[in-house]
């Protein structure tokens, strides 16, 4: 008994076995005949490919795939009669998937019979039941052959059958995409944060790319409007909203709708936060100031962002101020008392160094006063476990500023300190860069020589290119000097410029035009004398010497400089983006090697008004 059922067990395992190893090999031709006939099918052997799918077919009544493209390659040989039988059988077959009226159609419209096809177009959607799935495919087969008006139809048919007006809304938006018909894409793509609001940034990169020009920034703008009015339970279409206003750079009206949100969602003010930054960033430093005083008063000091906020408003207010040289005495003596109220509330620590360092370049580069900024500064470097860079950038600017009263040794100590401390990083590079100036200042050309050549190499573009600059400029005009009197004269009225001193600045450059009228430095005096003005806010006697250089010297290293200096002043300080424009395209096509060409091509293309 014992053995009969053992032997039982053996013979139905071997006959499983045997089942498995069948049905792998079945598998196996299955798999060989697919690729075959795929095979056959790409390299146009339609009447190869027609009877092998119709096989693979056979053994698998369930693909759509194989009996599609049987028919495919059947109306590719235009035979349609028998393409025709094989659909009306397998409607037949299986009543229920109507997507088979769309190829039943394309048979018909293969032959020129329009009514005909319409006919069974109209009957697949006529036949259809509320399942999602089978809509779904239906609407597919009527986009596979670009009827994307019965897709239309299908899924608004579906809408009806599943009693819910949504449900295809994103379907909807992107065959409305497909046939041009902006308004009805940017209302169905609305419709669908209804059912689905996790979809907001899938819209926002279908509306970067299909969005073309204003006017259809405007109906996008309009619609959600007419959305919010009608169901201000949405969030996602104010924060759509939002976000359509930054990509205009609409700063003040993204504002209003995150203070809106911020009050309905009782939030802490960090959306708001986020946005003051990006128009922090954009220099849109009054719609900034806007969102970060909401967060200073309405949210108050028990806000997390309280601290960052308040440090930013005055960042913000600083660089509206200073940035365009364009501010008076009164500007600056309100924002020297908005720093020493900041604080006066948080207090002078670690933690408000950067705002101490911010207050000390106030008060030594626009308010004149050395003494304060380094004694701020030199109060900042003994806190104890200051952050690092936030230091070196502290003893950086302290070295500037005993510069600044002619205290020489002090600065080239601090220099070299972070030189040494940040030996491989872009503030050692910016240490040695400034050290290197100071001995160029100084008359010892050699040594700044050799140190310029060095940070050629620099992995910071901007001091390579400034190093470059200097070094060039110093190999140029050393050797025509034995006494390199010119040199000392030129170098020094540099130095002047630096401290603020610039009649002093002009005496000097003065004696070498008087002095040495036919040397080779004359456009640099020019250069030297147009950057005073700009420092002092003359701008048009800025202008006019610059002017003088692309005129007279066009040929001279400083004709680059020159160029691009005044090009940025009709920009900015001139008013006359078109001179500007101008201005910068001749840098960068006459002066094609400039370091000054890349930065002069993306100003223009900014002022002609290209996304960059």
């Amino acid at each position: 008994m014992i053995h009969t059922k053992f032997a039982y067990l053996i013979s139905l395992q071997g006959l499983l076995t045997l089942i498995f190893v069948v049905g792998l090999c079945l598998g196996n031709i299955s798999a060989q005949d697919s690729r075959l006939a795929q095979q056959y099918y790409n390299s146009g052997e339609y009447e190869k490919a027609a009877s092998t799918y119709q096989g693979l077919y056979a053994k698998n009544a369930h693909s759509s795939h194989y009996f599609n493209r049987y028919v495919d390659c059947l109306i590719k040989l235009e035979d349609f009669s028998t393409a025709e039988e094989a659909v009306k059988k397998e409607i037949k077959k299986n009543p229920k998937k109507v997507q088979l009226y769309v190829t039943y159609g394309n048979i018909y419209e293969r032959q020129f019979k329009e009514e005909e096809a319409k006919e069974q177009y109209e009957k697949g959607i006529k036949k259809l039941t509320a399942d999602r799935f089978t809509i779904t495919n239906l609407a597919n087969g009527f986009m596979g052959l670009k009827k994307y008006e019965l897709a239309i139809q299908t899924y608004q048919r579906g809408e009806e059958l599943l009693k819910d007006k949504n449900i295809f809304s994103y379907n909807l938006g992107d065959l409305y995409s497909r046939k041009g018909d902006k308004p009805l894409m940017i209302q169905y793509y609305l419709s669908s944060l209804k059912s689905s609001p996790n979809r907001i940034n899938a819209l926002k990169t279908i509306f970067q790319r299909k969005l073309e020009n204003d006017e259809d920034y405007l109906e996008l703008q309009t619609q959600l409007y007419e959305a919010i009015q009608e169901d201000d339970e949405i969030i996602e279409y104010p924060e759509l909203l939002t976000w359509l206003f930054v990509q205009q750079k609409d700063y003040k009206n993204a504002f209003r709708q995150v203070k809106a949100l911020d009050i309905k969602l009782n939030e802490t003010g960090g959306r708001i936060y986020k946005l003051a930054e990006i128009a922090f960033n954009a220099k849109d430093y009054e719609a900034a100031i806007e969102a970060y005083d909401y967060i200073v008063t309405e949210k108050g000091n028990t806000s997390t962002f309280y601290l960052d906020a308040k440090r930013q408003t005055l960042r913000s207010k600083k660089n509206k101020i200073t940035q365009g040289y364009s501010y008076t005495d009164e500007d600056l003596k309100n924002l020297e008392l908005e720093y020493e109220g900041f604080l006066n509330e948080f207090g002078k620590t670690k933690t408000t160094a950067s705002i101490i360092l911010e207050l000390a370049n106030l008060e030594a580069f626009y308010l004149n006063d050395h003494d304060k900024a380094i004694s701020l500064l030199q109060e900042l470097i003994t806190y104890p476990n200051m952050q690092p860079k936030l230091l070196a950038q502290g003893k950086l600017a302290l070295a500037d500023f005993y510069l600044m009263k002619g205290e020489r040794w002090e600065a080239t100590l601090l220099y070299a300190q972070v030189d040494k401390d940040f030996k491989d990083d872009a503030l050692g590079h910016e240490a040695r860069y400034r050290n290197a100036k100071l001995s160029y200042y100084m008359g010892d050309y050699q040594w700044a020589q050799a140190q310029f050549k060095v940070l050629k190499a620099s992995t910071s573009k901007l001091i390579s290119n400034d190093a470059i600059d200097i070094s060039v400029f110093i190999t140029d005009n050393l050797g025509l000097d034995t006494t390199a009197a010119v040199m000392d004269l030129y170098s020094e009225s540099e130095l002047l410029i630096f401290q603020n001193r610039f009649e002093d600045a002009f005496s000097k450059l003065d004696t070498i035009k008087s002095t040495y009228s036919d040397h080779t430095l004359v456009d640099d005096v020019l250069y030297s004398e147009g950057n005073i003005y700009l420092k002092k806010r003359e701008y048009l006697k800025a202008a006019e010497k610059y002017q003088s250089i692309v005129d007279n010297h066009i040929e001279e290293i400083r004709a680059d400089n020159a160029l691009f200096k005044l090009a940025e002043l009709y920009e900015r300080q001139l008013n006359d983006p078109e001179k500007a424009k101008s201005l910068y395209e001749r840098l960068f096509i006459e002066m094609s090697n400039s370091l000054l060409a890349v930065e002069a091509r993306k100003r223009y293309r900014v002022l002609r008004g290209d996304e960059i």
